[in-house]
């Protein structure tokens, strides 16, 4: 578990990313002084089950003030099945860390991650784990870019 710190002002937190799915969950850390984030890859899963040891690592590592979880929605913006996974996932986290969770809107996210992998290292980038952390990167990027439009 993380221990107590100090509450860091909105616009100056370490925020922690995370891209959902069954098999994989794909993480970033970020900053939201810089509004940026850099991958740490991705930890297996099972069933939307993440290995918990791995996150807790990170999460003690990093000690973030903030988690941040995609909301995969339909293109429609309509949840579907694995909505309801990745909000009781958001929820798991809040529950073993104590710490805020804020959910973003991941549509497209993935379709992102590959092309900006692609044009970094052609298709010997694209594994998967690769592509989880950098949607997770671009969930918490789209996630700051919101937070300075509504502030």
């Amino acid at each position: 578990m993380s221990s107590k710190k100090p509450k860091t002002p909105k616009g100056q937190r370490t925020v922690m990313g995370f891209d959902f799915g069954t098999k994989s969950i794909g993480m970033a850390i970020g900053q939201e002084v810089t509004g940026t984030a850099t991958s740490l890859g991705a930890v297996k899963a099972r069933d939307g089950i993440p290995h918990w040891p791995d996150i807790e690592q990170h999460v003690n590592e990093w000690k973030p003030d903030l988690l941040v979880v995609g909301l995969p929605l339909n293109m429609d913006g309509t949840n579907q099945q694995v909505t309801f996974s990745a909000k009781k996932f958001a929820n798991r986290l809040h529950n073993n860390y104590r710490l805020p969770v804020e959910t973003q809107d991941e549509r497209l996210t993935t379709t992102d991650a590959k092309a900006r992998l692609f044009d970094q290292g052609g298709y010997r980038s694209l594994a998967k784990d690769n592509v989880d952390g950098m949607s997770a990167v671009i969930i918490l990027e789209s996630f700051f870019e919101q937070m300075w439009e509504t502030d």
